[in-house]
């Protein structure tokens, strides 16, 4: 229970989107405001779900289609998908791109690097 005068501890604004986005993959289709605050199972207003809905819709993250009066929200990728994106996203904000991804690499497991060697030889072919 919260101290008097104390506001509750509230979550990071990416936990919420991450909730959010599990629950549009989890759906077989699109997702209403309030169809997705349920499948969350948390206390969140469904304002602040719009809110997070809307707001990944502005980064292009999620699509949306007309549903009654409001909209359904729909996963434009997958998560690996969106994980690729987010790569390209920073290494897009870096002026120095060559040196950004020869340190990525520089920081690759052997692993990692193997993997990556292999996929860019498919890649040629």
């Amino acid at each position: 229970m919260p101290m008097p005068g104390k506001q509750p501890e509230r979550r990071p604004a990416g936990e919420l989107e991450a909730g959010v986005m599990a629950a549009l993959w989890a759906a077989s289709g699109p997702q209403s405001p309030g169809q997705v605050q349920r499948s969350l199972g948390t206390p969140l207003a469904r304002t602040t779900v719009t809110t997070i809905l809307t707001r990944l819709y502005e980064k292009g993250v999620i699509g949306r289609e007309r549903s009654g009066r409001g909209f359904a929200y729909f996963p434009l990728q997958d998560s690996h998908g969106l994980t690729a994106q987010r790569m390209h996203r920073e290494l897009d904000r870096d002026s120095e791109r060559e040196v950004a991804l020869a340190r990525f690499v520089d920081q690759l497991s052997d692993d990692d690097e193997r993997l990556l060697r292999e996929l860019l030889e498919a890649g040629d072919q």
